[in-house]
């Protein structure tokens, strides 16, 4: 399998889990957080539910500098209005990996505030670290749903929950 069909294959398989997963928050959790230095539920599903877009942004800039283009969160009402985030940026992320030129995978591109250089990698890994970056995410998004007593679904099998334990 080429490194394309590979990263869309990836990317779709990763997105029904991240859909299950961000379908479980009660919209009534969404300023919850385990911790004073933790995300809000709506800080971290966001971020997991934007994260496809950074496909698209990697595969059509060089760069991301915050200090230019400082990072605006998306703010949801309700789990409703989340998954239709997620959607759409699972929408144009794929939708740009579908068309990317597989010759420009191996070019720089950079993310950093101003100066200071945050990572410095080739496209292809700033796609595979993006995809991380959603599982990541989730597995911390799975912590926040068990300390709330809700039942998590599973990523690569099935989940305590779903198993009855």
């Amino acid at each position: 399998m080429d490194t394309l069909k590979s990263l869309l294959k990836e990317m779709e398989q990763e997105a029904q889990t991240t859909e299950k997963m961000l379908s479980r928050i009660p919209d009534d959790k969404y300023q919850w957080k385990p911790h004073p230095k933790s995300m809000t539920i709506e800080q971290l599903s966001t971020h997991i539910a934007e994260l496809p877009t950074w496909v698209t942004i990697t595969l059509t800039t060089d760069g991301l500098d915050f200090a230019v283009t400082p990072y605006q969160p998306k703010k949801v009402a309700d789990t409703a209005e989340l998954l239709k985030f997620f959607e759409d940026s699972l929408a144009d992320g794929y939708a740009s990996l579908q068309k990317a030129d597989i010759n420009t995978f191996d070019q720089i591109w950079t993310l950093r505030n101003g100066d200071q250089i945050l990572t410095e990698r080739t496209r292809a890994e700033v796609i595979r670290m993006t995809y991380c970056q959603i599982v990541h995410h989730r597995a911390q998004l799975g912590v926040y749903l068990r300390l709330l007593d809700i039942p998590i679904p599973g990523s690569y099998g099935p989940s305590a929950d779903e198993l009855g334990l």
